[in-house]
């Protein structure tokens, strides 16, 4: 579409003009309207329809904004359940099965004396050096215990759903971790049931024939009964026989893990013996359910391509180094140094792609290295949303490219005072590979900064200047860190340490649903509801407003039990403030005094809009600290803003008080 715009001609005139089409549909919409992509939708001038089978909590809120949506608010959402109940989909039975290696992994102490002799003949080193245990994680990625995935089949084969009255396991898909896990199930599965041949049949893009494979499979006239898939069943395939799935991986997307659980989700009529499919069977053996459960699932923020990353941290590493704390000669120089490499690749750009046309303002802008010298916070938003999706990609190794993401990442965690253990042990395993490879000039030449990283406490003590160096001297080494990892295959003993079957525990429609029908109803009554209006326009709320409050959430809409469960005990006009956030003239008027009468900088000025943006947006301040963050010191820190004007920060804090006490009644 994109060459389609750029460059195809008919008659000398574009394919595609701006007019072109009357609606465009956008499937995928999740991830397809981002990045590059998005400017296709912001050239054509009709409506847009957006499209996804994504959980709406999964969804980026850009996404929402993009539609001009309010955040975790379709449209129109069809749920599971409903179409379950409506008769279009079948509901499913969950069977959560615990085994102690996939949950515990394999400790020597554990193990019978027999077991031990195998472990240590498996396991030592050429150095005599021995593991006590075998981590989790290790089991079915380059551990494989025969007796794991023999209990896993027995389970499935035994539980399973069958057809042909009972003779036939019904159509399966196991999903595998990779491709050696894959065929040892398919190994382990013939020796275990050497009568069912052709039974069970690896799926992946290791093989040559995989569409042909995913028809058999299909048909539910022909073998395989049971595909054991890397990645190729996970979405986009419909075949209504499956009545089993199992999940003998980790999924840590809540979007793909439903996206996989929608395989078994299809009719099938007549399929059980004269019977209509009524459900199937979800086998988890690795904690998936218990994970979203307990985590919620966490949303996959958008991403860019590699180079695009590393164009955007280097650019926020360049607005932190004008803090005061970086003017050092060496840091004004690195500084320069990431300037000009920016505006390097900012000039790379072809001005006559459509995508760059797009955004030639930002291309101009960034081409020029005098913009840099000043750079705001609102320029670090620019970059990320406007020119890091275009940067084009350097001709470099891929790995030593990695390794620069990784650095700059650190290297701007520290700066901004986060956290950056995962990266840092992420840096330590790499280095760790490095140190691995012996005979190979390169790496003998910074022996002693990888002893250094590995063997001392000098990761604990580096500040900007080591960490780059570790960058510039370690890059080039990425390439020769050995590939995969040595396989082994185990005999020990597994135990099954709890089975339970669980209801699918689908959510109920959307306004059937106690949270959905509250949030539903307070924002459609905003400006009708007397109560809701008065909390969005900053009033306070007398004893008559909370009792209606409370007969609407406690009675009509639900009981006070259903609200405690799902808010906690969090007053009634704090909730719906949160949700409803604040009028914007309700704000700038609680706050007239500072942004029209007092004799304020514009920099003391820039600070109170930023809290009147924030209290408009949520509502309510209760958790000052946020101060302390951009964008509010952005312009300078508090004691840099109010230093000597103790009484003016006084008086801005007693209005955030107040509106925060206007959503209570006491």
């Amino acid at each position: 579409m994109m060459g389609s715009i750029d460059s195809v001609k008919d008659e000398g005139k574009k394919l595609f003009t701006v007019g072109h089409f009357d609606l465009i549909i956008c499937d995928e919409a999740h991830r397809s309207i981002y990045n590059k992509y998005r400017d296709i939708f912001n050239y054509f001038d009709g409506p847009i329809v957006g499209l996804t089978a994504t959980p709406k909590d999964e969804i980026d809120k850009n996404t929402y904004e993009i539609f001009e949506l309010e955040n975790g608010v379709p449209t129109y959402g069809y749920e599971l359940a409903q179409a379950v109940k409506d008769g279009y989909l079948v509901d499913f039975l969950s069977v959560e099965s615990e085994l102690k290696f996939l949950s515990e992994g394999i400790d020597w102490d554990g193990l019978s004396e027999e077991e031990k002799q195998e472990y240590e003949d498996t396991f030592t080193d050429e150095e005599g050096n021995l593991p006590s245990s075998i981590n989790a994680s290790a089991l079915n990625s380059w551990v494989f215990n025969e007796d794991t995935i023999r209990k896993v089949l027995r389970i499935l084969m035994e539980e399973g759903i069958k057809i042909d009255y009972g003779q036939k396991i019904g159509k399966t898909i196991i999903f595998a971790k990779n491709h050696e896990h894959a065929e040892k199930i398919f190994e382990i599965f013939n020796r275990e049931y050497p009568h069912l041949n052709g039974y069970a049949k690896v799926i992946d893009n290791y093989i040559n024939y995989a569409q042909s494979a995913i028809d058999e499979f299909s048909d539910a006239n022909k073998l395989p009964q049971i595909a054991i898939s890397v990645d190729m069943l996970d979405t986009g395939v419909d075949v209504p026989e499956v009545v089993n799935l199992v999940f003998f991986k980790k999924v840590m997307s809540k979007a793909k893990f439903w996206q996989m659980i929608g395989r078994g989700t299809r009719l099938c009529p007549m399929l059980l013996d004269g019977k209509d499919k009524e459900n199937f069977y979800i086998f988890d053996f690795c904690g998936n359910f218990e994970f979203f459960r307990m985590n919620k699932g966490k949303a996959n923020a958008n991403t860019i391509a590699l180079q695009g990353a590393i164009f955007n941290l280097k650019f926020q590493i360049a607005y932190k180094l004008q803090d005061l704390e970086y003017q050092t000669d060496e840091l004004i120089e690195w500084r320069k140094e990431l300037v000009d490499q920016m505006v390097e690749k900012v000039k790379e750009l072809n001005r006559e792609n459509f995508a760059v046309r797009q955004h030639l303002k930002y291309v101009d802008q960034y081409s020029n290295p005098d913009n840099y010298k000043v750079l705001t916070y609102e320029n670090t938003l620019e970059i990320a949303d406007e020119l890091a999706p275009l940067i084009l990609p350097e001709e470099d190794e891929i790995n030593a490219v990695r390794f620069d993401a990784l650095m700059y990442g650190i290297e701007l965690a520290y700066m901004v005072g986060k956290k950056y253990g995962r990266a840092r042990a992420d840096l330590v395993k790499k280095v760790k590979g490095v140190a691995s490879v012996v005979n190979i000039p390169e790496i003998q030449m910074q022996k002693d900064l990888i002893n250094q990283i590995l063997h001392t406490t000098y990761l604990d003590e580096c500040g900007i200047n080591e960490f780059e160096d570790i960058r510039e001297r370690l890059r080039d080494l990425m390439k020769y860190i050995p590939r995969g990892h040595e396989t082994y295959t185990t005999h020990f003993e597994d135990d099954i340490l709890s089975t339970v079957w669980h209801e699918s525990e689908l959510e109920n429609d959307d306004l059937k649903n106690y949270k959905a029908k509250v949030e539903y109803y307070i924002r459609e009554h905003q400006k009708d509801n007397p109560v809701i209006s008065k909390l969005k326009t900053n009033q306070p709320l007398d004893k008559n407003d909370v009792e209606q409050l409370e007969k609407i959430l406690w009675d009509e809409l639900g009981s006070k039990q259903e609200y405690i469960t799902e808010y906690g005990e969090k007053p009634l006009g704090e909730f719906i403030r949160e949700l409803v956030g604040l009028d914007m003239n309700a704000a700038k008027e609680a706050f007239a005094e500072y942004l029209d009468e007092t004799d304020l900088d514009s920099d003391q000025i820039y600070f109170v809009n930023q809290i009147v943006e924030y209290i408009v947006r949520n509502g309510i301040m209760k958790d000052l600290s946020v101060l302390q963050e951009s964008p509010f010191t952005d312009r300078g820190s508090l004691g840099d803003l109010f230093g000597y004007d103790v009484d003016v920060w006084k008086g801005i804090q007693s209005i955030i008080n107040e509106i925060n006490g206007n959503a209570l009644y006491s």
